[in-house]
C-alpha cells in the first residue's frame, strides 16, 4: 500500500506584481503539522527598474520563516528590526499578538539587475503563545546543523531531528530539512520523523514505490515513519512537518488564530490602523475587499 496520501502541484498565485508558487494550504490539506502556509518565490529576474516592495502589512498568531536560495530582502518591522535577509540564512519572525513588517529590495540593489528565489513559510503558534510579544531572530547559515550521508548533503533548517537541533527558536515540535543529492541515492529518514510529514521537490526527481515525481510537486505522507524514497542526481528537496495542534487553525488574509473572533478583531484593528507602525513607513497594504 502506498505511503503517499496526496500529490499536489505548485500553484501559481499573484502577490502584488509577482507570481509565486503556492504549496500550502490547499483544499484537501490545510496544514502539515504546525505548518499552515508555504510560498515558493521565484526564481525571478528583476531589471534595474524593477524592485520588490511589499508594503507594511500585519500578522497575528504565527511565526514566519524566510529562507532565500538567491537574492536579498530588506526586512523592517514594528518592533524596530531593520535587517537584510541574505541567501542561506533563516529569518524567524514571531508575530504573537501582532506585528507589522515590510519587505523590499535593499537600497544598494534598487538600480541594478538582481535575482530573487526562496521560500516563505508560516508556522502557527501554540494556543498559549498566540498572544505572546512579537520578536525577530536571524540565524546565519553557518549556525545550522549540516552533515553528509553518502552522496546526500543534509541541513536542518528549523526544529529538531533526533540528536540534532537547529538554533531557530521554534515554539512547537517540528522539522524543516533540506536534502541535496550529488548522485542517485536512497533516502530512509522515516525513523527520525514524527507527526505529519510532507516532501517538496524544488528541483530534480524523486522515485518512490515505483512512481516518479518531479520538481514543483509536494507529496503528503500517510505515515511519516514510512518515509523512504530515491533521489535522482542533482535533486533538492525539503521535508517539513511535526506534531499537529489539537485545535483547528483559521486563516484570514495574513492572520492565523485558533479563534475566529480574534481574527475578526485583528481585521477591524487593521482597518482602523490600530496596529503598531514601522518607523519611517507610512504606506500600508489595505485589508482586501
Amino acid at each position: 500500500m502506498s505511503n503517499i496520501e496526496l500529490i499536489k502541484e505548485e500553484r501559481a498565485t499573484k502577490i502584488g506584481a509577482f507570481l509565486v508558487g503556492r504549496l500550502l494550504p490547499f483544499r484537501e490539506k490545510r496544514s502539515v503539522g504546525p505548518f499552515v502556509f508555504i510560498d515558493h518565490m521565484g526564481p525571478v529576474s528583476m531589471s534595474e527598474d524593477q524592485n520588490l516592495d511589499v508594503l507594511p502589512h500585519p500578522h497575528i498568531g504565527l511565526s514566519t520563516l524566510t529562507y532565500l536560495f538567491e537574492g536579498t530582502i530588506m526586512h523592517r518591522d514594528s518592533i524596530g528590526t531593520e535587517v537584510e535577509i541574505q541567501a542561506g540564512d533563516v529569518n524567524w519572525m514571531t508575530a504573537g499578538k501582532g506585528i507589522v513588517h515590510s519587505e523590499r529590495t535593499p537600497e544598494r540593489f534598487r538600480n541594478q539587475a538582481k535575482e530573487l528565489h526562496g521560500l516563505q513559510i508560516w508556522v502557527a503558534l501554540p494556543k498559549d503563545l498566540e498572544e505572546s510579544d512579537p520578536s525577530f531572530h536571524q540565524i546565519k547559515s553557518n549556525q545550522l546543523p549540516s552533515w553528509t550521508d553518502g552522496a546526500l548533503k543534509m541541513k536542518l533548517i528549523a526544529g529538531q531531528l533526533q540528536n540534532k537541533k537547529s538554533p531557530v527558536p521554534v515554539h512547537s515540535s517540528l522539522y524543516f530539512i533540506e536534502i541535496k543529492s550529488e548522485e542517485n541515492e536512497q533516502v530512509s529518514i522515516g525513523e527520525q520523523l514524527y507527526g505529519e510529514s510532507a516532501l517538496y521537490i524544488l528541483e530534480g526527481k524523486v522515485r518512490a514505490e515505483g512512481n516518479e515525481y518531479e520538481a514543483k510537486q509536494i507529496l503528503i505522507a500517510k505515515n511519516a515513519k514510512l518515509c523512504s524514497f530515491e533521489m535522482e542526481k542533482n535533486t533538492t528537496i525539503y521535508i517539513f512537518g511535526g506534531r499537529p495542534f489539537e485545535e483547528e487553525r483559521y486563516i484570514d488574509w495574513n492572520f492565523v488564530s485558533s479563534s475566529k473572533e480574534r481574527i475578526l478583531k485583528a481585521k477591524e484593528e487593521w482597518k482602523q490602523q490600530q496596529f503598531p507602525k514601522i518607523n519611517g513607513e507610512d504606506e500600508f497594504v489595505p485589508y482586501p475587499s
